[in-house]
C-alpha cells in the first residue's frame, strides 16, 4: 500500500470519529524540551504532583516510553465553549467550572475513539500502536507543536490558528515510519494577555508556569487547605481556571465543540453555590457521574465551593457555610470557618 493511501485512510478514520485535526511528528523531542522539564522539576514548580518527577525520563523522550516508536500521530478534538467563559466570574453566587469539565470526562470520550482509529490503522498496515490521552507520561503539547497542530503559547498551553486554545489532545505511537508534518511556529508576538490576566501570577516569565500558584492546580490536584494568599484571587472558580485560555486573541477563530458529550451541561455552566454546598457524598457522586469533577471527591470540591462562598459577598450564603463547621473533614471545616470570617 502506498504511503499516500495509508495516510488517506487514516485521515478518513480520524474525521469519521470526530477528531478535528491530525498531524504527525517523529517519536522524539528536541533537547530543549527535556531541559525545560528538568528546570521545572528542579524548581519544584510541579508542587505535589510527584508523578511528574517519577516519570520524567519517559516524559521527556517518547522512545524511552516505548523504544520501538518511530512516529507519533497527534490528534486534536475541539471543545470550544458556546460563550466566552469569563463573564461567569462576575456571577458571585454561582461557581465557575472550567470549560473542559462542564460535561463528560474527555479521557473516556477520546480514548475510545483513539483506540478505534489506532486499531484500524494497525490492522491495515500490520503495525504496532499504543494510544495515550493525558494520563500517561507523554508531553502532548510539545509533540503537537512538533507535528504542526499549533504552538505552545506564553501560557504554556497549545494555541491553534484554527481553534484557538480549546483543543483536547491524544496521541497514537506507532513503529511505522510516517512522513512528518511541518512544526508550527510561534504566533504570540508581543501579546501578553494570558500572562496579565492570571489572578495569582502563576507565570514567572513567558512560557513558564509555576503550578503551585495556578488555580487549576490548587482546585484540582492540591489536596490540603488552599494557601491563604490565593483564596481571594480564586473568586468563584470551583474547578479549574480558564482565564489564560479564554483571553487569547486567537480564540476569535474558535468554534463551538461538535461532539455532543463535550458541550456544556446547563447546570454546570451556571452552578448554584448553595446547591453544591448541600451535596453529601452520595449526591455529589450522582450529580457528577461521568464528569472529571467526580475524581477529586466531595471533600476537596466542597473546600473549593466554600472558598467561593466566602468570596461571594452574598450574605444569604453565610448560613450555608455555617452548616459545614462540624463537617467530618478538617479541611472542609477550616474552609467553612474562613468563608464565615469573610462575612
Amino acid at each position: 500500500m502506498s504511503m499516500e493511501k495509508i495516510l488517506s485512510d487514516l485521515r478518513k478514520d480520524v474525521q469519521e470519529y470526530g477528531f478535528d485535526a491530525m498531524a504527525i511528528c517523529p517519536a522524539h523531542l528536541p533537547d530543549h524540551i527535556a531541559e525545560n522539564l528538568a528546570t521545572f522539576l528542579d524548581d519544584k514548580r510541579h508542587g505535589s504532583m510527584a508523578w511528574m518527577e517519577e516519570t520524567a525520563a519517559r516524559r521527556a523522550d517518547p522512545q524511552t516510553l516505548w523504544p520501538e516508536a518511530k512516529s507519533v500521530i497527534m490528534l486534536a478534538m475541539n471543545y470550544g465553549p458556546e460563550d466566552n467563559p469569563l463573564p461567569q466570574l462576575q456571577r458571585k453566587s454561582e461557581g465557575t467550572i472550567s470549560v473542559y469539565a462542564q460535561n463528560r470526562d474527555y479521557h473516556d470520550i477520546i480514548k475510545g475513539k483513539l483506540k478505534t482509529v489506532a486499531g484500524r490503522f494497525a490492522s491495515r498496515n500490520k503495525a504496532d500502536v499504543k494510544v495515550f490521552v493525558d494520563t500517561a507520561p507523554v508531553m502532548e503539547k510539545p509533540l503537537a507543536a512538533q507535528a504542526g497542530l499549533g504552538w505552545q503559547g506564553k501560557h504554556t498551553n497549545l494555541v491553534s490558528r484554527e481553534f484557538g486554545s480549546w483543543l483536547f489532545l491524544g496521541s497514537i505511537f506507532t513503529d511505522m515510519d510516517l512522513p512528518p508534518d511541518t512544526p508550527e511556529i510561534d504566533h504570540c508576538g508581543s501579546c501578553r494577555a494570558c500572562l496579565d490576566i492570571c489572578p495569582t501570577n502563576a507565570f514567572p516569565a513567558p512560557y513558564q508556569l509555576d503550578a503551585r500558584r495556578c488555580i487549576s492546580y490548587l482546585t484540582i490536584e492540591h489536596k490540603g487547605p488552599i494557601p491563604q494568599e490565593f483564596r481571594a484571587a480564586m473568586g468563584n472558580r470551583i474547578y479549574g481556571c480558564d482565564d489564560c485560555l479564554a483571553v487569547c486573541p486567537w480564540n476569535k477563530f474558535a468554534t463551538e465543540a461538535q461532539e455532543a458529550k463535550l458541550q456544556a451541561r446547563a447546570d454546570l455552566k451556571h452552578p448554584d453555590l448553595a446547591f453544591l454546598a448541600g451535596l453529601d457524598d452520595a449526591a455529589f457522586r450522582k450529580h457528577f457521574s461521568g464528569s472529571p469533577i467526580k475524581r477529586i471527591g466531595r471533600d476537596r470540591f466542597l473546600r473549593n465551593v466554600l472558598i467561593a462562598i466566602g468570596n461571594s459577598g452574598d450574605p444569604d450564603l453565610a448560613e450555608t457555610a455555617r452548616a459545614h463547621l462540624s463537617d467530618p473533614d478538617p479541611v472542609v471545616r477550616e474552609a467553612a470557618q474562613w468563608a464565615l470570617d469573610q462575612f
